[in-house]
């Protein structure tokens, strides 16, 4: 931040003080991208023009204010693609190779052969065609899995997933998939997109991996498929609630692999998220075009393929 500190008076604060380090404001960068601060304090954003967050996802400052408004949104579009994909793939692998399933034979120090799977050949569906999503079909498909996409246009010639299906059809196509990977963002067409229907209708013993938005699953709904055998595992990393209650039952499911909210929470992610912002405040005082501008009708950036 110091470039910025040069060019500009920054103000510093926490949630309970960000109304008053609104007013007079340019600019707002929400460095803290899971705080619901900013509508209540939106009352005092007399001069505002620009507001960027530190994440992919958009949801946290998505209100009426803010949509009715003059003022530009851009995210951190970029940041997470790549360490998204990595271990999206991670978990793939987990699973066909039951690291789980040694891991605690290892702890009762038993030797107990077993066989694993292939994951070579395999289909998988990735649910959500922007960049994460389009990072995570290459790095599966170099893996040599079968990849389709789910988003909002169907196609048959898409640069990454080659056929994407419609996200309105999905539960017509979710049979046809070993591996369901939920990265769409979080909008009113996606909110509990997986539901009991949906989750019913993939194919039994498939793998499930959101590493999208928690609020994209019902999770009452998960649990109770997870309990009667229907789906193989699951793979999270986000929740409809955070931090994960502990009394869940997917804390004790042997079937499900658990990660806190850090599927792209590499080493120096920090640091990359606040480059982003500072790239961007560049350009914006430079007059320049900004990036990753978030279509604040759709909730989310608009790519070049949709």
């Amino acid at each position: 931040m110091e470039a910025i500190e040069r060019a500009a008076s920054v103000r510093y604060t926490d949630a309970d003080g960000l109304a008053d380090a609104l007013r007079g404001a340019d600019a707002l960068f929400v460095y803290d991208f899971v705080s619901p601060a900013v509508p209540g304090a939106w009352h005092a954003a007399d001069r505002l023009r620009w507001l960027h967050i530190a994440s992919a996802g958009v949801d946290p400052v998505m209100f009426d204010g803010l949509r009715d408004s003059d003022v530009v949104l851009t995210n951190s579009r970029g940041v997470f693609d790549g360490p998204i994909a990595e271990y999206v793939l991670g978990v793939v692998l987990a699973f066909a190779k039951d690291f789980a399933g040694s891991l605690r034979l290892q702890d009762q120090h038993r030797w107990q052969h077993r066989e694993t799977e292939r994951v070579a050949g395999r289909p998988v569906l990735v649910v959500g065609t922007g960049p994460i999503g389009r990072a995570t079909a290459r790095l599966l498909r170099a893996a040599g899995l079968r990849v389709t996409g789910a988003g909002r246009r169907a196609r048959d010639d898409d640069p990454d997933f080659g056929t994407v299906v419609p996200t309105e059809a999905l539960t017509e196509h979710l049979p046809g998939y070993d591996f369901v990977v939920a990265v769409a963002p979080l909008t009113g067409a996606t909110r509990h997109l997986f539901d009991a229907r949906t989750l019913g209708a993939m194919r039994p013993g498939a793998r499930f991996v959101n590493v999208g938005r928690g609020e994209l699953v019902v999770t009452d709904d998960l649990i109770e498929v997870l309990r009667s055998g229907h789906l193989g595992g699951a793979a999270l990393d986000v929740f409809e609630t955070e931090p994960l209650p502990a009394d869940s039952p997917l804390w004790t499911m042997e079937n499900v692999v658990l990660t806190p909210h850090m599927s792209g929470d590499i080493v120096g992610w920090r640091n990359a998220l606040v480059e982003v912002f500072a790239d961007n405040f560049a350009r914006w005082v430079d007059g320049r075009p900004l990036r990753n501008v978030v279509d604040k009708r759709l909730g989310y950036v608009p790519s070049p393929v949709t």
